[in-house]
């Protein structure tokens, strides 16, 4: 063991800090992929999280690792990135995890992550080490995530009342409690390919800087995908019940066909950002395509005040998580 070089050991705990913060993520996420099958009583909520990591983990077949690379190359300039760094992102971004769990808030695991890189990086060099156009994409999805998700939930919803406009509502509840399964899974699916990319990114940003892998690769080693893939599906099993009912029912009461509008119009913003290579929320497309449904129906179902308290958590979540890596990179300076 003494021979082993101190950069390694260095290494594999931020590794495992790593894994911890895509556990977390699916953990507090979990959330956003089985909230809306579990209020609407077609799936119990212990089945509920082991078809939802099933789907979580078989997106690591689907998806291009446009994301990990986007986290991992495309947000900070690879010279400046150091254990340090890597250390002040991860405390960042895992300390607003646990405050917004805590208090059963549906923020951004995503957003976290990237504030925590922004804030480490600018703490250590500025921020003229950041990389703008990856920053401004970033930044620009957390508007553009929930818009989609809105008019993508709304739309389906309109589609769906008209097409089903002649059908008994007991029958419209018998089907769409079976194809709500259909949504769910591709929900899932979106949440996995894209928010397990994140933690792969980190991870090959660790690699490339400790020189464990080199930049020139088109993809991180193997070991990264799975052991990411694996974390977020056993973080969702173990669910985020304090924010289920929050995106469940809080924000507008829904039944299954609202359930299915809504998670397809989630499920379809997620497929699209993930082909494009942006890190996105799960949060925030959730709970735009929930809003979208439940404003279809009418604009009182929708209780604006808990979507409003959400939204400031959205504003917020980047600055915090950014001013605790700061904090953490400058912490790690002076203990190693």
């Amino acid at each position: 063991m003494s021979n082993v070089p101190v950069a390694l050991w260095a290494v594999m705990v931020l590794v495992a800090m790593a894994l911890v913060f895509d556990f977390m993520n699916g953990f507090h996420d979990a959330a956003n992929s089985i909230a809306t099958v579990v209020s609407t009583g077609v799936l119990k909520p212990g089945q509920a999280v082991v078809f939802a990591a099933f789907f979580n983990f078989i997106a690591i077949f689907i998806f291009h690792l446009s994301v990990a690379a986007t986290v991992g190359k495309g947000i900070a300039d690879a010279g400046v990135i150091d254990i340090h760094v890597v250390f002040g992102a991860l405390a960042g971004a895992i300390f607003w995890n646990l405050i917004t769990w805590y208090y059963g808030i549906p923020s951004s695991s995503s957003h976290a992550l990237i504030g925590g890189i922004v804030g480490a990086v600018i703490a250590k060099a500025g921020a003229s080490a950041l990389i703008g156009a990856g920053i401004l994409r970033t930044v620009a999805f957390i508007f553009i995530s929930p818009l989609l998700g809105f008019l993508f939930g709304s739309l389906m919803m309109v589609a769906v009342a008209w097409i089903c406009r002649r059908t008994r509502p007991s029958k419209i509840d018998r089907w769409f409690r079976r194809l709500q399964l259909i949504s769910a899974g591709a929900y899932s699916l979106g949440h996995g390919g894209n928010d397990a990319q994140k933690t792969i990114g980190i991870i090959w940003m660790l690699l490339i800087a400790t020189g464990y892998a080199s930049a020139q690769e088109s993809a991180p080693p193997t070991w990264t995908i799975i052991c990411c893939y694996m974390a977020i599906g056993l973080g969702t099993m173990f669910g985020g019940w304090r924010i289920v009912k929050t995106m469940g029912q809080k924000i507008t009461k829904l039944k299954p066909v609202g359930g299915f509008c809504a998670e397809t119009g989630g499920a379809i913003t997620l497929f699209i950002a993930t082909l494009l290579g942006v890190p996105v929320s799960t949060t925030h497309t959730i709970t735009g395509a929930i809003v979208g449904v439940g404003s279809v129906q009418r604009a009182s179902a929708v209780r604006w005040g808990v979507a409003g308290n959400i939204v400031w958590a959205w504003v917020l979540t980047i600055p915090a998580s950014a001013f605790v890596a700061g904090v953490a990179y400058w912490v790690s300076l002076q203990l190693f």
